[in-house]
């Protein structure tokens, strides 16, 4: 018997069919949110970490029901790693979102919020600038070479105000020593790197347990820090088996866990996209709220919800 190859039509048809299945798989993985335990050697109990909200209309109840499931939680901190907007915002309005926020809550700039990178093109640029024109050693840290003028810092500026009216402390390379399941904690928020703003801030010697924000994961330092939290990636949003499998082997750094110099760092997925046509999608993706030494309270409410 003679197979005949399926006809140009018949593919036209079948991918009639699949695409809207799948378009629809993909936005609804992209509000599929995992609570993924992080288990880190000193640190406080019961952190939660997330990135890349990017909050706007479109996604406004997805934001809320993460807050809801954060505030279930009852996390002792809330760090959150930066790009708040999609950058095309006239106005903040959507960030009043964190005051349902019940836990104390720091965090740093990403690139969205300077308005830089935020398309393939100039992300790219960003990408290659990092790698020619900036120092990312602790010793000598210097990405001012990115600074080309092009970052919003009005936008900016406008979008801290915003956020600390709303119950979120934003570090703009500065740090803060808090009390977090009972210890003491340093959060170290470096501004970002992408705009050029990233400018470590001195931290003096402590026994604390010592936590580095920063958005984008390339531009980070062997700093002297006991953990080091990023995002920006969004996991790679559409995690295809071959790059799935380069990110596990750490060819690249798009979502888990990696060691550098001792440090580990930990590179969201995040809980949002920054959106196609408007529409969050996600493959093989799921966003993520994090959280790092979970209490047994914490285990339990997890386990009601499975």
């Amino acid at each position: 018997m003679t197979l005949k190859a399926p006809s140009t039509r018949h593919l036209a048809l079948f991918m009639l069919i699949l695409l809207p299945s799948m378009t629809g798989y993909m936005a609804w993985e992209a509000r599929a949110v995992d609570v993924t335990v992080l288990t880190i050697d000193g640190a406080p109990e019961g952190i939660v970490y997330i990135t890349d909200p990017h909050v706007g209309p479109s996604n406004i109840d997805h934001v809320q029901e993460v807050i809801r499931e954060i505030n279930r939680l009852n996390p002792s901190l809330v760090l959150i790693g930066g790009d708040f907007t999609t950058g095309e915002e006239s106005n903040f309005a959507h960030q009043a979102v964190w005051q349902s926020l019940d836990a104390p809550a720091y965090a740093v700039l990403g690139n969205h919020d300077y308005r830089v990178g935020t398309d393939s093109a100039t992300g790219i640029g960003r990408i290659l600038a990092v790698r020619t024109s900036a120092n990312a050693t602790a010793a000598g840290y210097d990405i001012s070479a990115l600074n080309d003028g092009s970052a919003d810092t009005a936008f900016a500026d406008g979008l801290a105000a915003t956020l600390e009216e709303n119950g979120v402390h934003v570090l703009r390379n500065d740090y803060a020593r808090v009390s977090a399941g009972g210890e003491e904690i340093v959060i170290v928020g470096v501004d970002d790197g992408w705009a050029g703003m990233a400018d470590p801030p001195d931290v003096p010697a402590t026994g604390a347990f010592t936590v580095y924000l920063i958005h984008e994961p390339s531009c980070r330092a062997d700093w002297d820090a006991d953990l080091i939290l990023a995002g920006h990636t969004h996991g790679g949003q559409f995690l295809l088996p071959v790059i799935a499998q380069l990110n596990g082997l750490g060819v690249i750094e798009l979502a888990g866990l990696f060691e550098t110099n001792g440090t580990p760092t930990y590179v969201s997925r995040g809980i949002c996209s920054a959106g196609i046509a408007g529409v969050d999608l996600r493959f093989n993706c799921r966003p993520e709220i994090v959280l790092i030494n979970p209490t047994e309270e914490q285990l339990r409410t997890l386990g009601d919800s499975a």
